[in-house]
């Protein structure tokens, strides 16, 4: 694990750990779907087959209706932005998150989850899914790490940042630091760290999943902020962690 005193010049003592607040006993079911192959800013272009499978999801996810449920929300892919790590040029055997439609629900618990996700109603989510995917990915999580509840009730910019680490506690730690650089850089007062408790289709380390008002409020600062390449992704690279970033809007 690489030490704050072991970082980088040009990283060390430049942004503080996030602050957090007392994560939720929530559950989390991620249903993830690859339908349309987009370059990074592509993804507003959308193939007929993915407009076909949003109009279907929809009702569907509306009509989520099992006890505990707190909120269901449907999800498509804006673009991916600037973050994917170095670490996955030395790991071939991580699937990249290419994930340009979700589906996210957050129970009262992870037992209310589990359940939920063994229902027929899910599975019909997932049968949608599947007919148009060229990958499908399920995961049943916890929330480990909030900096703030993610608010789903207006349109904004959402963030799945799928990660792909050696190992857990590095996750974690490069997390705690690099969640600060956001906070400092680009307002972040809201973020929800799943740990993936069961998966399919992928494996992933953590998954976080964040909110801003605009997407003025975070790209330029992952653009044009020399901090971001020399202290967020370095962070990444030398803790042998990384980040797959995917911003998206409500659908």
């Amino acid at each position: 694990m690489i030490s704050a005193s072991s970082q980088p010049p040009s990283a060390r003592g430049q942004f503080s750990k996030a602050t957090f607040i007392a994560p939720l006993d929530a559950g989390y079911i991620l249903l993830a779907a690859a339908v349309d192959r987009r370059p990074f800013f592509g993804f507003p272009l959308e193939s007929a087959r993915k407009r076909t499978l949003i109009h279907a999801l929809k009702p569907l996810v509306k009509a989520i209706s099992y006890d505990g449920v707190e909120e269901a929300t449907l999800l498509k892919a804006l673009l991916v932005p600037p973050g994917r790590g170095a670490y996955l040029r030395r790991r071939p055997d991580a699937v990249i998150a290419r994930f340009d439609v979700a589906v996210l629900i957050r129970t009262a618990d992870v037992e209310t989850a589990n359940q939920l996700l063994r229902s027929g109603q899910l599975r019909d989510i997932q049968e949608h899914m599947k007919r148009p995917s060229a990958q499908v990915y399920t995961m049943l999580g916890s929330n480990i790490r909030r900096i703030g509840s993610v608010d789903h009730r207006s349109p904004g910019v959402f963030l799945f940042n799928f990660f792909f680490a050696a190992d857990e506690t590095q996750n974690l730690d490069v997390f705690d630091r690099t969640a600060g650089w956001f906070q400092d850089e680009t307002g972040l007062d809201n973020s929800e760290l799943m740990r993936p408790l069961t998966q399919e289709g992928a494996r992933y380390t953590l998954i976080n999943h964040a909110r801003w008002n605009r997407l003025s409020d975070i790209l330029p600062s992952l653009i044009f902020k020399p901090s971001f390449p020399r202290y967020v992704l370095k962070l990444f690279e030398l803790n042998r962690t990384a980040a797959m970033p995917i911003l998206y809007r409500l659908a």
